[in-house]
Protein backbone atom coordinates (compact mmCIF):
# COMPACT_ATOMS: atom_id res chain seq x y z
CA UNK A 1 0.00 0.00 0.00
CA UNK A 2 3.12 2.35 0.79
CA UNK A 3 4.80 1.88 -2.20
CA UNK A 4 1.49 2.44 -4.41
CA UNK A 5 1.20 5.68 -2.60
CA UNK A 6 4.95 6.18 -3.18
CA UNK A 7 4.67 5.55 -6.98
CA UNK A 8 1.43 7.32 -7.46
CA UNK A 9 2.79 10.70 -6.15
CA UNK A 10 5.99 10.08 -7.93
CA UNK A 11 3.97 9.73 -11.08
CA UNK A 12 1.97 13.09 -9.82
CA UNK A 13 5.09 14.91 -9.59
CA UNK A 14 6.46 13.45 -13.33
CA UNK A 15 3.10 14.98 -14.92
CA UNK A 16 3.14 17.78 -13.41
CA UNK A 17 6.43 18.65 -14.00
CA UNK A 18 6.24 17.65 -17.52
CA UNK A 19 3.24 19.89 -17.86
CA UNK A 20 4.99 23.13 -16.45
CA UNK A 21 8.19 22.72 -18.97
CA UNK A 22 5.60 22.23 -21.95
CA UNK A 23 3.77 25.14 -20.83
CA UNK A 24 7.06 26.83 -20.70
CA UNK A 25 7.71 25.69 -23.71
CA UNK A 26 4.47 26.77 -25.49
CA UNK A 27 4.87 30.07 -24.00
CA UNK A 28 8.06 30.91 -25.32
CA UNK A 29 7.00 29.92 -28.68
CA UNK A 30 3.90 31.72 -28.59
CA UNK A 31 4.98 35.07 -26.83
CA UNK A 32 7.27 35.99 -29.74
CA UNK A 33 4.43 36.21 -32.54
CA UNK A 34 1.97 37.54 -29.88
CA UNK A 35 4.26 40.34 -29.23
CA UNK A 36 5.05 40.79 -33.39
CA UNK A 37 0.83 40.97 -33.96
CA UNK A 38 0.51 43.82 -31.36
CA UNK A 39 3.23 45.97 -32.50
CA UNK A 40 1.98 45.48 -35.92
CA UNK A 41 -1.71 46.22 -34.82
CA UNK A 42 -0.02 49.23 -33.01
CA UNK A 43 1.72 50.19 -36.15
CA UNK A 44 -1.40 50.13 -38.12
CA UNK A 45 -3.13 52.11 -35.73
CA UNK A 46 -0.55 55.05 -35.54
CA UNK A 47 -1.03 54.99 -39.40
CA UNK A 48 -4.96 55.52 -39.18
CA UNK A 49 -4.34 58.52 -37.21
CA UNK A 50 -1.63 59.74 -39.13
CA UNK A 51 -1.82 58.95 -42.74
CA UNK A 52 0.59 61.32 -43.68
CA UNK A 53 3.54 60.31 -41.67
CA UNK A 54 6.39 58.10 -43.48
CA UNK A 55 7.99 57.26 -39.89
CA UNK A 56 7.54 57.05 -36.61
CA UNK A 57 9.98 57.93 -33.93
CA UNK A 58 10.17 56.63 -30.68
CA UNK A 59 9.82 59.53 -27.84
CA UNK A 60 8.96 57.46 -24.90
CA UNK A 61 7.99 53.52 -24.57
CA UNK A 62 6.28 52.86 -21.16
CA UNK A 63 6.17 54.12 -18.14
CA UNK A 64 7.29 57.71 -18.19
CA UNK A 65 7.13 58.56 -14.29
CA UNK A 66 6.95 62.63 -15.24
CA UNK A 67 4.68 62.77 -17.26
CA UNK A 68 2.39 60.35 -15.61
CA UNK A 69 2.62 63.13 -12.68
CA UNK A 70 1.75 65.81 -15.04
CA UNK A 71 -1.22 63.45 -15.87
CA UNK A 72 -2.28 63.08 -12.43
CA UNK A 73 -1.63 66.53 -11.39
CA UNK A 74 -4.11 67.21 -14.42
CA UNK A 75 -6.86 64.98 -13.22
CA UNK A 76 -6.23 61.69 -15.54
CA UNK A 77 -5.04 58.99 -12.56
CA UNK A 78 -7.22 56.56 -14.24
CA UNK A 79 -5.18 57.06 -17.49
CA UNK A 80 -1.73 56.56 -18.65
CA UNK A 81 0.36 57.36 -21.74
CA UNK A 82 1.54 53.79 -23.45
CA UNK A 83 4.04 55.18 -25.63
CA UNK A 84 4.41 58.52 -27.33
CA UNK A 85 6.03 58.24 -30.75
CA UNK A 86 7.03 61.64 -33.00
CA UNK A 87 5.12 61.69 -36.68
CA UNK A 88 7.44 62.81 -39.33
CA UNK A 89 7.44 63.36 -43.20
CA UNK A 90 9.60 61.96 -45.75
CA UNK A 91 12.12 64.90 -45.44
CA UNK A 92 12.51 63.73 -41.61
CA UNK A 93 10.31 66.82 -40.62
CA UNK A 94 7.77 66.57 -37.73
CA UNK A 95 4.09 66.54 -38.33
CA UNK A 96 3.21 65.87 -34.81
CA UNK A 97 2.41 63.02 -31.86
CA UNK A 98 0.59 59.52 -31.90
CA UNK A 99 -0.19 58.28 -28.43
CA UNK A 100 -0.94 55.10 -27.48
CA UNK A 101 -3.60 55.55 -24.41
CA UNK A 102 -5.19 53.57 -21.62
CA UNK A 103 -8.04 54.67 -19.71
CA UNK A 104 -9.26 52.14 -17.13
CA UNK A 105 -12.48 53.30 -16.61
CA UNK A 106 -14.21 51.55 -18.96
CA UNK A 107 -17.67 49.48 -17.89
CA UNK A 108 -15.32 46.20 -19.14
CA UNK A 109 -12.43 47.15 -18.16
CA UNK A 110 -9.28 49.02 -20.10
CA UNK A 111 -9.71 50.48 -23.04
CA UNK A 112 -6.52 51.42 -24.81
CA UNK A 113 -6.61 53.50 -28.23
CA UNK A 114 -4.39 55.61 -30.42
CA UNK A 115 -4.76 58.93 -31.36
CA UNK A 116 -2.30 61.46 -33.71
CA UNK A 117 -2.16 65.39 -32.63
CA UNK A 118 -0.64 67.58 -35.40
CA UNK A 119 2.15 70.16 -34.40
CA UNK A 120 -0.64 72.71 -34.65
CA UNK A 121 -2.97 70.79 -31.95
CA UNK A 122 -5.50 69.46 -34.56
CA UNK A 123 -6.58 65.85 -33.59
CA UNK A 124 -6.30 63.57 -36.72
CA UNK A 125 -8.56 60.76 -35.06
CA UNK A 126 -8.74 58.02 -32.80
CA UNK A 127 -7.93 54.01 -33.64
CA UNK A 128 -9.23 51.94 -30.52
CA UNK A 129 -6.60 48.79 -30.08
CA UNK A 130 -8.47 47.35 -27.26
CA UNK A 131 -11.49 46.81 -25.86
CA UNK A 132 -14.24 44.95 -23.67
CA UNK A 133 -17.41 47.04 -23.45
CA UNK A 134 -20.93 45.38 -23.62
CA UNK A 135 -21.96 44.35 -26.94
CA UNK A 136 -24.40 47.03 -28.39
CA UNK A 137 -23.80 49.63 -25.98
CA UNK A 138 -20.45 50.57 -25.03
CA UNK A 139 -18.76 48.92 -28.05
CA UNK A 140 -20.31 51.37 -30.13
CA UNK A 141 -17.71 53.19 -29.13
CA UNK A 142 -15.50 51.86 -31.97
CA UNK A 143 -17.67 53.15 -34.59
CA UNK A 144 -17.01 55.61 -36.78
CA UNK A 145 -20.06 57.47 -36.19
CA UNK A 146 -18.62 57.89 -32.20
CA UNK A 147 -14.88 58.23 -33.14
CA UNK A 148 -14.96 60.99 -35.83
CA UNK A 149 -16.46 63.32 -33.36
CA UNK A 150 -13.18 63.78 -32.01
CA UNK A 151 -11.64 63.90 -35.55
CA UNK A 152 -10.20 66.80 -36.92
CA UNK A 153 -10.35 69.29 -34.15
CA UNK A 154 -8.20 71.74 -32.02
CA UNK A 155 -9.69 72.04 -28.26
CA UNK A 156 -8.20 71.94 -25.18
CA UNK A 157 -10.26 69.27 -24.02
CA UNK A 158 -13.82 67.34 -24.59
CA UNK A 159 -16.49 67.28 -22.61
CA UNK A 160 -19.59 65.00 -23.80
CA UNK A 161 -23.45 65.98 -23.70
CA UNK A 162 -26.38 64.10 -23.63
CA UNK A 163 -28.72 66.71 -25.20
CA UNK A 164 -26.63 67.25 -28.52
CA UNK A 165 -23.31 68.84 -29.43
CA UNK A 166 -23.03 72.44 -30.16
CA UNK A 167 -19.74 73.15 -30.36
CA UNK A 168 -16.11 71.77 -31.19
CA UNK A 169 -15.43 70.87 -27.80
CA UNK A 170 -18.37 68.37 -27.46
CA UNK A 171 -19.20 65.15 -28.26
CA UNK A 172 -22.68 63.27 -28.10
CA UNK A 173 -22.62 60.42 -25.30
CA UNK A 174 -23.52 57.08 -26.13
CA UNK A 175 -26.85 56.76 -25.30
CA UNK A 176 -27.39 53.69 -22.87
CA UNK A 177 -22.92 54.10 -22.09
CA UNK A 178 -22.13 56.89 -20.21
CA UNK A 179 -19.59 54.75 -18.67
CA UNK A 180 -17.76 54.19 -21.72
CA UNK A 181 -18.21 57.84 -22.91
CA UNK A 182 -16.70 59.17 -20.14
CA UNK A 183 -14.02 57.08 -20.33
CA UNK A 184 -13.06 57.25 -23.55
CA UNK A 185 -13.52 61.38 -23.29
CA UNK A 186 -11.33 61.06 -20.57
CA UNK A 187 -8.68 58.86 -22.39
CA UNK A 188 -8.41 61.47 -25.54
CA UNK A 189 -8.15 64.35 -22.96
CA UNK A 190 -5.22 62.63 -21.44
CA UNK A 191 -3.76 62.69 -24.70
CA UNK A 192 -4.64 66.04 -25.48
CA UNK A 193 -2.82 66.76 -21.88
CA UNK A 194 0.05 64.58 -22.90
CA UNK A 195 0.50 66.04 -26.22
CA UNK A 196 0.82 69.60 -24.27
CA UNK A 197 3.47 68.35 -21.82
CA UNK A 198 5.42 67.00 -25.39
CA UNK A 199 5.41 70.26 -26.95
CA UNK A 200 6.04 72.57 -23.87
CA UNK A 201 7.09 70.25 -20.74
CA UNK A 202 5.92 70.83 -17.31
CA UNK A 203 5.10 73.89 -17.69
CA UNK A 204 2.11 74.03 -19.22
Amino acid sequence: MKNKIVKDTLALTVITLISGLLLGVVNDITAGPIASQQAKEKEEAYKAVFAEAASFEVVTSGEDADLESYLDENGYKAQSIDEVMLAKDDAGNELGYAFSVTTSEGYGGDIQFAMGIQDDGTLNGISILSISETAGLGMRATTDDFKNQFKDKNVEKFTYTKTGATSDDEIDALSGATITTNAMTNGVNAGLAAFRYEKGGSQQ
